[in-house]
């Protein structure tokens, strides 16, 4: 209980605390070093949930190519903005493996896929917003209605989606002149409504198609390997 509970406190507490200080004391000029604090301290999470010393190789190798296939998503999708697989897989990692592993996933997406998108201030809030979608999907009650009801993963794909939204556009704002400001933070949402209704479509649209078959895969693993 207090080893999940120190997890969390990472995940909730030191990583915003890390993304606060590349904003207001860096000024955005150290966002590739606060990346990498920040992939570590995800990289610890992860680490610290591991519960069966046999399973860790496997569990690290399926972690590891969810991660590769939510990259290749966000490629294969690069020409369409706002439509991308990245969100379901995710939450499917999540569903299937965790808070700690769908926020690694959700994370690693971000960094890796940056490499060629282009890594910017921006790339922090990315891992963050992709990694709490994951933390959250994977929160013990919210895993069980997931997999038992399938209108939950519609809710889940429009939630994900305008969580998404909504903490980008908190980065747009500060992004401006270092500080927050309420009023132009509802102009960013409403100016980035449509983005936020199609990504929120979007992930409805993969998740609907992927997580009967990949969930299976998953639930087959699990039980196979013991992860």
């Amino acid at each position: 209980m207090y080893n999940r509970r120190f997890r969390f406190l990472i995940l909730l507490i030191i990583v915003p605390a890390i993304i606060g200080a590349g904003t207001f004391i860096f000024e955005d000029r150290k966002y590739v070093l606060l990346s990498f604090v920040m992939v570590g301290m995800t990289l610890l999470t992860f680490i610290l949930s591991f519960e069966r010393k046999g399973s860790n190789t496997r569990y690290m190798i399926v972690i590891a190519v969810l991660t590769a296939l939510s990259v290749l998503g966000r490629f294969l999708f690069a020409a369409l903005p706002g439509f991308k697989p990245v969100a379901a897989v995710v939450i499917l990692t999540a569903v299937y493996f965790g808070s700690e592993a769908g926020f690694l996933v959700g994370a690693l997406t971000a960094f890796i896929s940056n490499i060629y998108f282009g890594h910017g201030p921006w790339t922090p809030f990315q891992m963050f917003a992709w990694g709490i979608i994951g933390l959250i999907a994977g929160l013990p009650w919210i895993r069980l209605m997931l997999q038992k009801y399938k209108w939950m993963i519609v809710m889940m794909g429009l939630f994900a989606g305008v969580l998404f939204s909504l903490l980008m556009d908190f980065w747009t704002v500060l992004s401006i002149d270092s500080a927050f400001n309420m009023r132009r933070y509802w102009t960013a949402i409403g100016f980035s409504l449509p983005f936020m209704a199609l990504y929120a479509f979007s992930n409805v649209i993969f998740l609907f198609i992927t997580v009967k078959p990949v969930g299976k895969v998953l639930e087959r693993l699990k039980k196979k390997y013991g992860v």
